[in-house]
This record gives C-alpha cells, structure tokens and sequence, in this order.
C-alpha cells in the first residue's frame, strides 16, 4: 500500500532520456569542507513566525542553512544564459557570449538559479551546459497551490576555461504539465564574474575544461593533473531513485536488484580501473513518500547535486601521448538491463606551461577484491542485512619542467545498512551508512603534499501507514567530511563539514490535498569549521512555517 503512494509521488520524476539515460539531477564543488565555497544558496528572507496548526495553502519559500557563495569586493559583470518557462521536456536552447569589461581571469564566477512556480507539482529534476560542459544539475522543490520562489547560487570558477569561450546552451527541467500538474517551472540562471582587482586574484584553476567525444578523451600532451568529475545520479522516477532500498530474491520487496543495494561508481581509462566512489544518497523533494518534510528545508545536496571527483592523476603520462582514450563510468550494482543512472563527464586539466610535451607513466593500480554481501532475515518484520565495499590503488608519475612529480591516490569504500518492512510495506525502515575516504600523495622534487578527505554520508529513516491511512514519516540524514591537508607531514589546512537533516511529518494518504491535515518539523544545521573559520547555521520549520533561524559562529 505504502509502494503505490512512493510510486505515484516518483512517476513525475522523469527526465529526457537522450541525455540522462533516464536519471537524475547537478553541481560542481570544491572538495567538500573547504570553507566558503560550498553552498546552494536556497533561501528567502528568514522571518521567523508563530506555526499553525497544520499547513495551509502556503509556506514559506525554500530555503537551507548552507553558507552562501562568497565574493570578491571587484568589479563585476553579469550574464544571463538561460531563462525559460518549463512544461515538457523541450530544452532551452541559447548562446553564450563571454562578459566584456570585466577581463578574462577572473578571480570568481558564480551561478545563480532563480525559480518560482505554483499550483501543484512533482519535483522534477534539470543540468544546464555551457559549450557541452555541464556546469549545474539540480531539482526543484514541490510548490504550495500560492506560489513559492526560491534560488540557488554555485561557485563555477573552475570552468574559467569553459567561460572564456562562446558557446551553445542548453537547460532542461523535464516537467508535466495537465489538468492535475499545473506548476510551469519559471526559472533564469545569471553567470557573475568578478575581475581580477586588487586582493581579488585569479582564481587556482585547470587550464582546459574537456567533455568525452564518443567515450574517448584526448588531453593536451603537457597536462601534468588530471581530475574527472561525475554528475553520478540515480532517478528516473524507477527503482534507482531509491538504489538504497533494493532487495534481492528472495526477499518480499517492490523494489529488486539482484545483489541489492550496494551501488559503486566506477570509472575506467582504457580498461583500467581507475577510480571508485560511493554515491551520495541524495533524496529530492518527494522522497519517502512525504513531501511535507521537503518543503521549506530540502535535504542536503537535492538544488545543488556534486559531482564525484576522480584524482586520474596517475594516468596523466599514459594520457599525454597524445591519442584518444576510452573512458568508461558505469556503477556496481545495477541489475543489468536496467535504466536508471545518469553519469554525464568533465575532466579538468592542469597543464605544465614551460612544456610543450610532458611523459610519464603509470606505475601501479591496484584493486582489492569488491565485497558485497546480503542477508535476508524472514518473519513478521522482514529484514536484509548489507555490508561492501572496496580499495584501490593508483600510482603514476609525469616529467614535468620542475622535475619528476609522483601520485599516489588510495580510496576505500565501506557501506552498511539494515532494511526493516512489513508485509504491504506499511512499515519501512532504513538505517545506512556510507564511507568513502580518500589519500592523495604528490612527491617530487620539494616536501612530500598529502590530501586526506574523509567522507560519510548517513540516513536513519522510517514510514509507517497507519490504519486510518495516516501516513508518518521521519528520517535524518547526514553530509559529513573531514579534509586535512599536510606538506612534509606539517599540516597547512584542515576543514570538518557537518551537513545534518530531520524531520518528521504526518499526513492522510489516499484524499485530496485540502483533506491531507498534514503536520511536520524539519531542521537543518550546517557546520563548516576548520582553519579558514567557522561556520554553523541552523533552521527549524513547523507546518511550513520558519520558527528557528540560529546563527553559532
């Protein structure tokens, strides 16, 4: 009973098959934790007020605890490349002309998304690109019957290079819109650009932004690092969108994969494997059968989707001659066959400037055996017990003008969880949690640098349809990573990121909306410290309304 709700609340989420391979949302980040530049910014004026009794009409515009986007005090310049109203699945389709007045080194380039929408809508799910790179990918929260606006804002600096050209443009938030569907998805998405000027300097990034042609890659024959980032997300509307609840046979479940629900993005270069990565459990703004806990707050990362970083580093000698290599993502656990994942590919490329030419080699790849176990416990209260994970080892070297420079990237992947349901799925639990940590080691000719990123991401979530079909859900997640950074084992940068949602929310099932008596807190609080500063921001919502607005720092 429970699975018809969370399957008619998904049906909506559909996407263009011809470029998500019927999947999911968008973002690029800077390694998580590294104060100031994470940050959708979805938010409107915090006005905190008495909660009704239960949600009305209306509630407040979406919003998150997350820091916003800093910026530079420079001159700047403002382009608009997108602005469209969204009813099907027809792209935007634009040009991109770079910014004049402002330089070609910028020291800052920021995004910012601004939607509004109203009536009654599913969360739907959208990419931008620029020059066929692609710079957001993002959802959309459910609106009120009144109308809601929201924003995002990204930092997209690291596609100077992307910028620096004109392009074609394309945006797609596939959507419906009928008799029962009324929401139009307006939205207009500005690039700002801030000169280098005084203290604003150029920002550190990749030379060249390059996309896949034909699964191939070519990279200039002096890059000398090279970092693959995956727009990696499970949706579609399927099973996929919830991988994390799969089960396999013989286990009474609506939602099956064969080796259940251990997922794994990989990416290979040439056959090799060379890099692993555990995907974030995003939920969107439908998820769990209970929108009401989606609201205002969504969880964490739902208007700004990250992309999976690969350190290909150690391939760079192996790349550098000059040929096209074939790159291959795909993720464990998918049953074969099955749509489901979208896993679009940028690779960001720092090139040696002194040389025309950089060689090298890769030295080592190393891959532990994958671990994937099930267990499945039958009774009154069914039960599926899950342990994987993974290692690699990846090590290479390149000849650059500053002498020979050596990489070593290790990452190992853990994931646990336990899946509790009742016969109907009238009850539903999860309790998970994933770890992906990371070591990046570069010697050469100075101190050795090392780069260790600690990442967990957590759920502990539960359902209950009650007889007089009063739906409950309640659920926390957690976006948490630590990053410390050490030259010659003296540590120069450390950053922690505490991301933390819950909510709890009831409503009657199977009526119409004006009928639903829907009731739910939410909160978020979002930490970021370290040695660039502190940052902690927290929000508490009532029926839709904002009732706590707390800043720690």
């Amino acid at each position: 009973m429970r699975r018809r709700i969370v399957m008619s609340m998904l049906a909506g989420v559909i996407l263009t098959a011809s470029t998500f391979l019927g999947a999911g949302p968008a973002s690029a980040a800077p390694s998580a934790g590294t104060a100031g530049s994470a940050g959708p910014v979805a938010r409107s004026a915090a006005v905190v007020a008495d909660a009704p009794a239960e949600f009305g009409t209306d509630w407040h515009d979406p919003l998150t605890a997350a820091p916003p986007i800093s910026k530079p005090a420079a001159k700047s310049c403002a382009v608009t490349v997108a602005e469209a109203q969204f009813r099907d699945f027809t792209p935007y389709r634009g040009t991109y002309t770079p910014p004049s007045g402002c330089g070609d080194r910028w020291s800052k380039v920021v995004l910012r998304l601004d939607g509004k929408v109203k009536g009654r809508q599913f969360d739907r799910l959208g990419y931008l690109h620029i020059g066929g790179v692609e710079i957001f990918r993002t959802s959309t929260p459910e609106p009120s019957p009144d109308g809601i606006e929201w924003s995002v804002e990204k930092d997209v600096t690291r596609y100077s290079d992307t910028f620096r050209r004109g392009g074609d443009v394309e945006m797609l938030i596939g959507n419906v819109v009928d008799d029962t569907y009324t929401g139009v998805l307006d939205v207009k998405v500005t690039l700002t650009f801030y000169a280098e000027a005084g203290a604003a300097k150029p920002a550190a990034i990749p030379d060249r932004v390059l996309t896949l042609q034909d699964g191939t890659l070519t990279t200039p024959r002096n890059s000398e690092r090279v970092v693959a980032e995956v727009y990696a997300t499970g949706s579609g509307g399927g099973c996929e969108e919830n991988w994390y609840l799969t089960v396999p046979d013989p286990a009474p479940y609506s939602c099956k994969a064969d080796n259940g629900p251990y997922r794994e993005v990989q990416i290979k270069v040439d056959g090799h494997l060379a890099g692993i990565a555990e995907p974030f459990p995003t939920v969107w703004t439908g998820g769990w059968s209970n929108p009401f806990l989606w609201y205002v707050i969504p969880g964490p990362r739902a208007f700004d989707i990250k992309p999976i970083e690969y350190d290909l580093t150690p391939y760079a000698g192996l790349l550098d001659d000059g040929r096209p290599h074939r790159v291959d993502v795909s993720v464990v656990g998918v049953p074969e066959g099955q749509t489901g994942w979208s896993t679009p590919v940028n690779v960001l490329v720092w090139q040696d400037a002194k040389r025309a030419h950089v060689s090298g080699a890769l030295t080592e790849v190393k891959a532990g055996d994958l671990a994937n176990s099930t267990t499945y416990t039958p009774g009154s209260e069914e039960r599926l017990d899950t342990a994987g994970g993974h290692r690699l080892t990846t090590s290479g070297y390149v000849d650059t003008s500053h002498g020979r420079v050596r990489t070593t990237v290790r990452r190992t992947l853990a994931n646990a969880s336990v899946h509790r349901w009742t016969d109907g799925e009238n009850t539903d639990g999860l309790k998970a949690t994933w770890a992906d940590d990371e070591t990046v080691t570069v010697g050469g000719r100075g101190p050795v640098r090392t780069t260790r990123t600690h990442r967990t991401y957590t759920m502990d979530a539960a359902t209950t349809l009650g007889a007089d079909d009063r739906l409950r859900a309640v659920l926390t997640l957690g976006d948490r990573a630590a990053v410390d950074e050490a030259l010659g084992g003296r540590r120069t940068m450390w950053s922690r990121l505490d991301d933390s949602y819950a909510g709890d929310a009831t409503y009657t099932a199977n009526v119409p909306r004006d009928q639903r008596h829907a009731v739910a807190t939410t909160s978020e609080r979002y930490r970021l410290y370290g040695s660039d500063g502190c940052y902690d921001h927290g929000l508490v919502t009532e029926q839709g309304v904002l009732t706590g607005d707390r800043s720690n720092c």
